[in-house]
């Protein structure tokens, strides 16, 4: 299943209206020294089940990833059908097998530009994609790379020399 193309209608708002939530935590991680990115995990209802964001630089934990902090926030669920994961930029392998581990059937994503992760993977695995390509997620994360390529590498587990 390719990526979905921008949402119609009240969906789009909505969708939309998670991704400032996921937003507002990455703006948050990155306010404290770490890297923005945020992440909300959503109920079929529209409840904000659990937020986060990104906080490997702040707790010194490889796997404190925004999605993965949303979900933890989210605490136990009895099943996560109709739930949606929310996320400011495209999910890294990491975070997707989360998605796929636990039957998540969506994903709002902000942006894919400066990161093209494991978003592919997960729409060929049956979950739902939505591509937002928010213009604020762009910057944000653009800014941050220019800023701090060293800190970004790290996170995406990628030698920045073989970036140049």
């Amino acid at each position: 299943m390719p990526d979905s193309a921008s949402p119609s209608g009240g969906t789009e708002a909505r969708y939309v209206s998670w991704l400032r939530v996921a937003l507002a935590e990455a703006k948050a991680g990155q306010a404290t020294g770490g890297i923005p990115i945020g992440a909300a995990l959503v109920a079929a209802d529209g409840t904000i089940l659990g937020r986060g964001h990104n906080r490997r630089v702040q707790d010194g934990d490889p796997s404190a990833h925004g999605e993965t902090a949303a979900f933890r926030n989210a605490g136990r669920q009895r099943g996560y059908a109709g739930t949606t994961m929310v996320t400011t930029l495209s999910p890294c392998w990491y975070c997707c097998g989360l998605v796929r581990q636990f039957g998540i059937p969506r994903v709002v994503i902000g942006e894919a530009r400066t990161f093209h992760g494991g978003h592919d993977w997960l729409a060929e695995n049956g979950v739902e994609i939505v591509l937002l390509d928010d213009p604020e997620c762009v910057r944000l994360m653009e800014h941050f790379i220019a800023a701090n390529p060293g800190l970004w590498f790290e996170d995406i587990g990628a030698d920045e020399q073989d970036q140049r």
